[in-house]
């Protein structure tokens, strides 16, 4: 049987922030329905190759294939429009709007964007956006947040922020998501919830790539691990591969090693 296509890959990928290689000639791919892991000790490179990844910077040089298609000089909203998805560390949901109301305005390509169409097709928009409370509904029941839905982002925990965070990036429907350290500032029992939840979603088809410092999770998670150094992949394999890898160790705690 053949191998599937990547959904996302990286070839020779470089950023230059003026004499400073923040990425340097990355090249990787990640599989369908795959959960990988990018690693490495901070300063390593792993947010700018996010933000590459995700639009947020143009490369200096290389190819950015999604799902077969060159993406590299291509914005974040057309991304997002062709599948690729993303969470920050720091999530920032609107505070004052309910979890409903941060839902739905990650709803894509609603008729009702358009002015005249609001005069011209009601009923049509009217069907649009009971769908898109319905599937607003069905996702915060998924993170565990369904009894909170009309109350203010602002009474969520962190570690509620961030299934929230998941949750409207669902909205989208996106083929692959980036999650930026869902782990961080998150407590052990919202963190298994989380562990739970990307599980879940990544059982119904959806494809992940995260960035975490959390080495149990990573483990827990992932099924194969890419370490970053220095701007440049040091090396990949099995977490169990990586965690016994010496150039790991020795990136990681140096001579301590």
């Amino acid at each position: 049987m053949p191998t599937p296509p990547p959904v996302l890959e990286a070839q020779k990928v470089t950023k230059r922030f003026g004499g400073v290689t923040a990425v340097d000639g990355m090249s990787f791919a990640v599989a369908p329905q795959e959960i990988l892991g990018l690693i490495g000790p901070n300063g390593a490179g792993k947010t700018t190759m996010f933000d590459l990844l995700a639009g947020a910077v143009a490369p200096s040089s290389g190819s950015i294939r999604l799902n077969g298609v060159e993406v590299a000089g291509a914005p974040p909203h057309s991304r997002l429009a062709r599948g690729l998805g993303r969470t920050f560390q720091i999530p920032r949901p609107f505070p004052d709007l309910t979890l409903m109301d941060n839902m739905l305005l990650a709803r894509q390509h609603q008729t009702g964007e358009r002015f005249w169409a609001n005069f011209t097709t009601p009923r049509r928009i009217a069907a649009e956006e009971r769908a898109a409370r319905d599937k607003a509904r069905g996702l915060l029941d998924l993170v565990l947040l369904a009894r909170l839905a009309e109350e203010p982002a602002r009474v969520l925990s962190g570690g509620q922020r961030k299934l929230l965070e998941l949750a409207r990036v669902l909205m989208a429907d996106p083929g692959i998501i980036l999650l930026d350290e869902p782990a961080a500032g998150v407590n052990a029992t919202l963190l298994e919830v989380i562990i739970d939840r990307i599980r879940d979603i990544n059982a119904r088809g959806v494809t992940f790539l995260l960035i975490e410092h959390n080495i149990d999770m990573v483990t827990r998670l992932c099924h194969r691990v890419l370490v970053m150094a220095a701007g440049a992949a040091l090396c990949e394999g099995t977490p169990d591969e990586v965690a016994r890898d010496p150039r790991v160790i020795e990136a990681y705690l140096g001579g301590a090693a």
